[in-house]
């Protein structure tokens, strides 16, 4: 095995810092963040992206709030409040978490934000990479929110053991490709990773694409509907020295 590639929520970060902080953050901030940027470039393209997914989600049946065009400046507020719609679903489209992503990064700089991970994370960085192994991450929130989150932890800067980091450009999480798209990014074969997630149809998707997996259950009493034998609890002692 070559590559670890790693999920974030429930695997290396308690599931509680992602809803309790960094989601209502991000809705907190959104409109001052839209209304700080409204003329960069960027943002507006987000926004119409966002326009976009709210046409689909209509079509979807998902009865999102309503938005308005006109006059001009009713589509802030219509983003404002479909964004913050979105946060509430945890919606996984891109550019609702690029915008996270950008909110969170502007968190993190201030020292309001500091990334969380558990305890045996760190350890088993140091671990896999004495083992001369690659730490990689994939996660549905943007590449810059997760180098945000590693680089702030109480344990410190973690980023420099981890060679890459993946977002759902490469695809659903849930999706095979996704996984042959990781793989081939990097120049490994599938059989050379391992892949730890939380997420039961991350682990059956990775494994279809031919990657080792392993589903990561921190609390094994509320996940116990859906415990598996092979769960690992913890990273300590997972690919020993």
């Amino acid at each position: 095995m070559r590559v670890i590639l790693l999920d974030i929520e429930g695997t290396t970060t308690p599931i509680d810092f992602v809803y309790q902080t960094l989601f209502p953050y991000s809705s907190r901030r959104l409109e001052s963040f839209l209304r700080e940027h409204a003329h960069d470039p960027e943002i507006q393209s987000l926004i119409q992206e966002l326009r976009g997914q709210h046409v689909t989600d209509e079509r979807n049946g998902l009865e999102p709030p309503a938005w308005q065009d006109h006059p001009e400046d009713a589509q802030l507020p219509s983003s404002v409040t479909y964004g913050q719609w979105l946060i509430a679903r945890d919606s996984k489209c891109m550019p609702l978490k690029t915008l996270q992503g950008k909110i969170w990064q502007q968190g993190f700089a201030s020292g309001e934000l500091h990334g969380e991970v558990y305890p045996d994370v760190p350890i088993a960085f140091q671990r896999w990479r004495r083992q001369k192994r690659m730490i990689c991450i994939y996660s549905s929130g943007s590449t810059l929110a997760q180098q945000n989150l590693f680089r702030t932890t109480a344990s410190g800067d973690l980023t420099p053991y981890i060679t890459a980091f993946f977002d759902t450009r490469m695809g659903a999480k849930s999706e095979v490709e996704s996984y042959k798209k990781i793989a081939a990014s990097l120049s490994y074969e599938p059989k050379q990773f391992l892949f730890i997630s939380d997420a039961p149809k991350e682990v059956e998707a990775a494994r279809s694409a031919g990657m080792q997996a392993i589903l990561c259950e921190r609390d094994p009493e509320s996940s116990s509907s859906r415990c598996q034998s092979d769960a690992i609890h913890s990273f300590e002692g997972l690919i020993p020295d």
